[in-house]
């Protein structure tokens, strides 16, 4: 049965600046030499802010999804989304290499826990009460912020129709106008 109200964003479903700021701090102290849970927990996270993909999407990613010529992701969609490849940051991608190297294996995946761990691991390092999706939300709002281009946002999230990428940029356009009309 399809809603005729629309999804909205609003500051509970996103990460703010400072949040952000908060979460990367935290996970800048999880060293590449760090062997354990501490490395993949603050991979997983960087990855979720890094690439916009869902939590069930970054716990089916194996080591063959890695492409070490480009340093990029493949990530299978679900929920009817679109795969998509996501170049990663060249810092992420060489700690995510040195990880599975070390971690995985050449075949596995590379994150073998489930739902529920990764929920814990989200309550654990997250800088405000807000769901594991919200790194989703900060991703792609952080991306059509910096871009302006909402058919980049729609491949990157991998969204089939553009219409549920319009949240984001009605969400930012209408802050930026409320701003500008109000302070």
């Amino acid at each position: 049965m399809a809603s005729s109200t629309r999804y909205a964003l609003n500051k509970n479903k996103y990460l703010l600046d400072p949040e952000v700021s908060r979460l990367e701090a935290v996970l800048e102290r999880a060293s590449p030499a760090d062997t354990g849970y501490d490395e993949r927990d603050a991979l997983i996270l960087w990855l979720a802010l890094k690439t916009g993909a869902r939590a069930s999407e970054i716990l089916a990613l194996r080591v063959a999804d890695l492409n070490t010529y480009d340093r990029t992701i493949f990530v299978t969609g679900i929920k009817g989304s679109n795969d998509r490849e996501l170049p990663l940051a060249p810092w992420l991608f060489e700690r995510l290499r040195l990880y599975t190297e070390r971690e995985v294996g050449r075949a596995g995946n590379l994150f073998p826990i489930g739902y529920h761990r990764l929920r814990q691991i989200w309550d654990w390092y997250r800088p405000a009460p807000k769901k594991f999706h919200a790194l989703r939300h900060t991703f792609a709002i952080r991306l059509y912020r910096k871009t302006k281009d909402l058919r980049l946002v729609q491949v990157a999230l991998g969204h089939r129709n553009i219409t549920n990428t319009m949240i984001y940029a009605d969400y930012v356009y209408s802050q930026q106008e409320l701003r500008k009309l109000i302070l």
